[in-house]
């Protein structure tokens, strides 16, 4: 049997903005693939039913509810990512944040050289490591 385990990020209507913001960021990030609510479905047309985008090497999966919900992100869920140097690691967390929140201010914790923990604008959590 053959199981596949991939994030699942699950937006109210801002999902289409999210993407496009992850692509500006991420210069390896592409979506793989896309499927839109139409103007006879239960969302409002143009809204993501459906895509599959890929950062990192890593495929995540995303949708805007067609309910509307009491919950979103938690940071008890983040992504963490490795990076290839320090600026990198401070361009991300000043890019990611903006909008959002910064959980944990770049810094050198004792567990890694460098360490960011930020919100985005969309509630999306990513920890910023480089190590």
């Amino acid at each position: 049997m053959t199981n596949t385990v991939r994030p699942f990020l699950m937006f109210q209507g801002e999902g289409s903005a999210a993407l496009d913001f992850y692509l500006s960021v991420f210069p390896d990030a592409r979506v793989d693939a896309i499927e839109r609510y139409g103007p006879d479905d239960a969302a409002p047309e143009g809204t993501i039913k459906l895509a599959r985008l890929s950062i990192g090497g890593q495929e995540v999966l995303c949708t805007d509810s067609v309910i509307k919900h009491p919950f979103s992100f938690t940071p008890a869920f983040s992504f963490f990512v490795d990076c290839e140097s320090e600026e990198w690691l401070r361009h991300l967390a000043d890019v990611l944040k903006q909008g959002g929140a910064e959980l944990m201010a770049v810094d050198n914790y004792g567990f890694s050289r460098l360490f960011a923990w930020v919100n985005d604008r969309f509630g999306v959590s990513w920890q910023l490591n480089w190590a």
